[in-house]
């Protein structure tokens, strides 16, 4: 038996002893305000905080069925562990600004959209990806200069969590995340998976900065083969073809008293790129057979708004965001992204819970269209799918929070023309994406 399908129902048990323990009557009095499932370990997490040590454990898990779309409707499970830590050098060593952060993941599960054919291009589970399995996500030292204005990691960081930083509330990929990432995933690297990185932020206001960083391109670290032998480990394997350098600019104001945060960068990718119309000579590729025009470098551009318009700062209300992503034409299969929506926190006076709703844009490039147009024209009795339109996708969740450190959050996502084609059928899709904090 496939040890995936044994850990589904391992998972589902184990959430429900969680819960259980959780209901205990000796346990209520810790788990109603505590963030963490098993509280403060009589005391112990707290005084390790003290000292400059603290924990971050959870997991979390997304379950989909299709009940349209694809050649099969089924229901498919993906899960994600992780073990984090970080330390305060400054209260630990008397390093002043300085702190350090380690992160272990570990994924497993199978993909609804692979396993039903559905043909979409946005994961319907977003924590499904980059290898089933274990990964060093975050191995960096922080440390900070004049009076903390400006910010530098160095180590081995996903690119998402410092750069176009984004939340992960939805469960469709399309909301979730660093956006350029699901254009150009195998260069724009995010969560779980990371390179070895720097990146400097320099806070020009309270509430402007400026950040550059730096992030090494190599396609082993996205190697499912090799992540699964090495994921986990602290190394630098060969094969490096350059890097990724995003520049980035914030602001965060107070709208009548209200949080927001825009962001707006660009980036390049020293790296080759491999031309999706064009063969070395400049002629249609699909014509000559010859191989793919090398481009010297890759690039985009992003926006990212989020602004909070109604209710208490922080606290009840409604949150708006706008998300926008474009990619070179030249080497990027999906070449933009637009994705708006909106949270509202504290319905029926629930403070902890939350109802969201998005809806998004992925395009399919129209250059590798002509590649396919003119492909299938030649071999009619091979031809591939031609992709040459939007996948629409929206998604409407509610978020029920029992206690503090578990949250249920079923959801509802219809995607239409799965991968930018309306050959692909309309998929409508029942989901629940929820996480335990330990």
């Amino acid at each position: 038996m496939n040890k995936n399908l044994k850990r589904r129902p391992l998972a589902a048990c184990g959430l429900a002893a969680l819960l259980g323990l959780a209901a205990a009557p000796h346990a209520r009095a810790d788990v109603d305000s505590s963030p963490y499932l098993f509280g403060d370990w009589n005391g112990a997490r707290t005084r390790l905080a003290d000292k400059g040590i603290t924990f971050d454990f959870g997991y979390g898990f997304e379950a989909a069925h299709n009940f349209t779309g694809g050649t099969r409707h089924l229901t498919r499970y993906t899960d994600q562990w992780k073990f984090g830590s970080t330390l305060d050098l400054e209260k630990l060593w008397g390093w002043n600004g300085a702190s350090f952060q380690i992160m272990i993941t570990d994924r497993n599960g199978r993909n609804l959209g692979a396993d039903a054919n559905i043909g979409n291009n946005q994961l319907i589970q977003e924590v499904y990806g980059r290898g089933q399995t274990w990964h060093l996500t975050v191995f960096a030292l922080d440390q900070k200069f004049f009076d903390g204005k400006l910010l530098w990691r160095l180590g081995r960081l996903p690119v998402g969590s410092d750069t176009d930083a984004f939340t992960c509330d939805f469960q469709n990929l399309t909301f979730c995340g660093s956006q350029p990432g699901n254009l150009v995933g195998d260069y724009w690297v995010n969560w779980p998976t990371s390179q070895w990185a720097t990146v400097l932020k320099l806070n020009t206001t309270d509430q402007t900065y400026v950040q550059l960083a730096a992030y090494q391109v190599n396609p082993k670290y996205i190697d499912d083969s090799w992540a699964r032998k090495n994921g986990w480990k602290l190394n630098n394997p060969g094969g490096t073809k350059g890097w990724l350098i995003p520049l980035e600019f914030g602001w965060k104001p107070s709208a009548g008293g209200l949080p927001g945060d825009y962001k707006f960068g660009v980036w390049y990718n020293t790296a080759q790129g491999e031309d999706l119309y064009y063969d070395i000579n400049h002629d249609p590729r699909a014509l000559t057979g010859l191989p793919a025009l090398k481009r010297d470098s890759r690039y985009g551009a992003y926006v990212s708004f989020q602004q909070q318009v109604s209710g208490d700062a922080g606290g009840k209300g409604t949150s708006v965001f706008f998300n926008a992503t474009q990619a070179d034409r030249n080497t990027s299969a999906s070449d933009r992204q637009i994705a708006m929506g909106f949270e509202y926190k504290g319905p029926f006076d629930r403070m902890r819970d939350f109802v969201g709703f998005a809806v998004g844009a992925t395009h399919a490039n129209t250059r590798l269209a002509d590649y396919q147009r003119q492909y299938n024209t030649l071999n009619p009795a091979t031809p591939g799918l031609v992709k040459d339109g939007y996948e629409y996708v929206s998604e409407l969740f509610y978020n029920w929070s029992p206690i503090p450190s578990i949250n249920l959050r079923p959801n509802l996502q219809y995607i239409l023309h799965p991968g930018g084609t309306s050959q692909n059928s309309n998929a409508f899709v029942l989901g629940l994406k929820t996480s335990v904090a330990f």
